[in-house]
């Protein structure tokens, strides 16, 4: 049996469901998902990188008859180009937090009873305030480790005591240790990761919340990704109801315009259901 090599450094037996998984989540369109699949089978070694199985599919995307779905496939790599910093990653979980029905505000210093501490987001909700660690890593293979919980719900303590302040929340990109896991669990830390809880999710926040951020656009440059996310334009729909916000990068009439259909594309989906 064939066996594929995860990011983690782990082994396990290739599964076309796991792909045809994957491809149906990402709305592929119907007619593109069997083609997919048997472009995967096609290509497969023992021993593949399940990033080359990816890649792989990305570049299927591409160079099909609906190219703009390769963005919908493409959404946890967008989600770690938002750094370097963890800035825009902060602004990104707001923004999903806003679409949700929260009130935010992102990197406010409150004074605890020993120290002061600058919080990632602030969120209200139904009389409810949550303290939220935004932890963002831009690496498929790097887990929040157990000392990120633990720091997350000491400062949380710390600052409860001088604040109202009603959960602790652990948002990450990527996953969480069995540690970590095991330290919520006993603490009362609510940690939402990339594909846990079910149903509440990272990936299911967007999904709900039908939000995409901007480095989910092929047409742009990371140069230009970047030079975008500095100025606080975090999501697809800030192009599409602003197209005066792309007068910040040095584009041609044609790229503009390139780059303003792949963004009207992502939002129009996102209003039905992306």
């Amino acid at each position: 049996m064939l066996q594929v090599l995860k990011a983690n450094g782990q082994r396990e037996e290739f599964n076309e469901e796991k792909v045809l998984s994957s491809i149906k989540r990402a709305r592929i369109p119907q007619n593109l998902q069997n083609q997919v699949l048997a472009h995967i089978k096609n290509i497969i070694y023992d021993g593949i990188p399940t990033v080359e199985i990816y890649q792989s599919i990305l570049e299927f995307l591409g160079k099909s008859e609906h190219p703009y779905s390769k963005a919908r496939y493409s959404l946890k790599e967008a989600i770690m180009l938002l750094g370097p910093t963890g800035y825009p990653f902060e602004d990104f979980i707001a923004k999903i937090l806003q679409a949700l029905g929260y009130t935010t505000k992102v990197r406010q210093i409150l004074m605890g009873k020993c120290i002061s501490h600058e919080i990632d987001v602030i969120a209200k909700k139904e009389n409810k305030t949550y303290m939220i660690e935004a932890k963002f890593h831009n690496n498929i293979g790097i887990r929040s480790e157990v000392h990120v919980a633990l720091y997350t719900h000491a400062r949380f303590l710390d600052v409860k005591e001088k604040n109202i302040l009603d959960e602790a929340w652990l948002v990450t990109n990527t996953k969480t240790t069995t540690e970590a896991n095991a330290y919520a669990l006993c603490s009362g830390l609510k940690i939402i990761s990339w594909s846990l809880p079910e149903g509440e999710s990272l990936r299911d926040m967007i999904e709900k919340a039908r939000l995409h951020p901007i480095t989910i656009l092929n047409s742009l440059s990371h140069s230009s990704k970047i030079a975008l996310l500095n100025n606080h334009i975090i999501m697809c729909k800030d192009i599409h109801e602003n197209p005066h916000s792309l007068d910040l990068l040095p584009l041609s009439k044609e790229e503009k315009t390139q780059t303003l259909a792949e963004a009207a594309y992502i939002y129009q989906n996102e209003q039905n259901g992306f």
